[in-house]
């Protein structure tokens, strides 16, 4: 059997001997062998990496802070218990979502307090991270209440400068109409929008 070789900066010299092998290179025997097993344990160790790792650190894969952006935030409380159907533990919250604009770190543009998740239409500020601003929050509402709250982690999409934020703060607010909760968005009370 007889390949085509390779000079010194991979490049295909002139096929050698038999011509159905043309155009196929040849590399060193050490690297023809190795490769099929580099390449397998490379993606085994990153399933098992990325699969064992807990959802949160899953979801921060990727995940950029650029100051000025506005996120949709959800977070979810600690198995998913239903902490704001009580309405002083969920005036607490928001009273901590309140603490986070007072702070300058971010903008509340829009919430919504579902009773066993947040979604939270949020400008960035320019000194924190939005990880930095999502568990300040957290901490916050977990340090008034006197228990953890929240499961570790958050869902964030940055909105695009094209899409139009009132739209997606009323599609947010309407979260509570959406699952049954109320009839009518204004009977619900845990919500606001800076534009409502």
């Amino acid at each position: 059997m007889v390949d085509v070789q390779s000079d010194y900066r991979g490049e295909a010299a002139a096929p050698t001997g038999n011509s159905r092998l043309t155009g196929r290179i040849a590399h060193r025997p050490s690297e023809r062998f190795l490769r099929p097993f580099y390449l397998k344990w490379v993606n085994a160790v990153y399933f098992l990496f990325m699969n064992n790792l807990p959802s949160s650190r899953r979801l921060r894969t990727g995940r950029i802070s650029i100051p000025g952006q506005v996120y949709l935030v959800t977070t979810v409380t600690r198995e998913r218990e239903t902490v704001f159907e009580d309405l002083p533990a969920a005036r607490q919250t928001i009273r901590s979502l309140m603490k986070s604009d007072a702070r300058g770190h971010a903008k509340t543009l829009a919430f919504v307090l579902m009773p066993d998740h947040l979604h939270w239409m949020v400008q960035l500020g320019n000194s924190l991270s939005l990880s930095r601003v999502v568990q300040q929050m957290k901490s916050f509402s977990a340090h008034a209440a006197g228990t953890p709250l929240w499961q570790p982690g958050f869902h964030d999409h940055a909105l695009r400068s094209d899409e139009d934020l009132r739209a997606a703060a009323r599609y947010l607010v309407a979260n509570p109409l959406r699952a049954g909760l109320v009839r009518h968005v204004g009977d619900y009370p845990h919500w606001d929008a800076v534009w409502l």
